[in-house]
């Protein structure tokens, strides 16, 4: 299906481009998103009407996005969430979480908006990048983490998610030295 772009489309177009699309991708997406008309003559003449309006509305969402993608580029927003020892999360991560956080700290972002192609599932600093509008992206970090001083420690940089191996030969040379302290050994019983 032929399709005439009323803005910018990440790997497909810009405005005003005519492009031949899959029918369905045209239908589900494209159409009811008020991303683009059938290329057809009326609809054809319509565009070329409204052309300069439609530019002008899209400056202005791109100003819109822009002024916020000022304020928003490089924030860090901390999320709480339950993980095991191996900083394994019980859960993930989705786009939802991270657009509430963001709503949160005052920031106006929809979930659409989050640019994550598959949820966090660990704990720690995560960059996120927010498309505000095709032509505006920006990056956000997320902190994960267990608790909130967790949260700071990974903020400061700090490693979290470290087990300390233990050597059983000092453990035992630990143990034996204990034991000759107190006066006993492994063989009295």
């Amino acid at each position: 299906m032929d399709v005439i772009l009323l803005e910018r489309v990440a790997k497909l177009g810009h405005m005003g481009d005519i492009v031949r699309v899959k029918n369905g991708y045209a239908r589900n997406f494209l159409l009811p998103g008020g991303k683009a008309l059938r290329a057809t003559e009326a609809n054809k003449k319509h565009f070329e009407s409204q052309r300069a309006h439609l530019e002008t509305r899209n400056q202005e969402l791109r100003d819109q996005a822009a002024a916020i993608g000022e304020k928003l580029d490089g924030q860090t927003f901390v999320i709480i969430r339950q993980a095991g020892e191996t900083g394994q999360l019980y859960g993930s991560v989705s786009p939802r979480d991270i657009a509430e956080a963001a709503i949160a700290a005052g920031f106006d972002v929809h979930r659409n908006q989050i640019a994550l192609t598959t949820p966090i599932k660990t704990i720690g600093l995560h960059e996120v990048p927010v498309v505000l509008h095709p032509e505006v992206s920006v990056n956000v970090t997320v902190n994960i983490a267990r608790s909130p001083v967790e949260a700071e420690r990974q903020a400061k940089g700090e490693e979290i998610n470290v087990v300390e191996e233990t050597n059983l030969d000092e453990l035992g040379l630990e143990i034996g030295a204990a034991l000759a302290d107190a006066g006993g050994s492994l063989g009295d019983r």
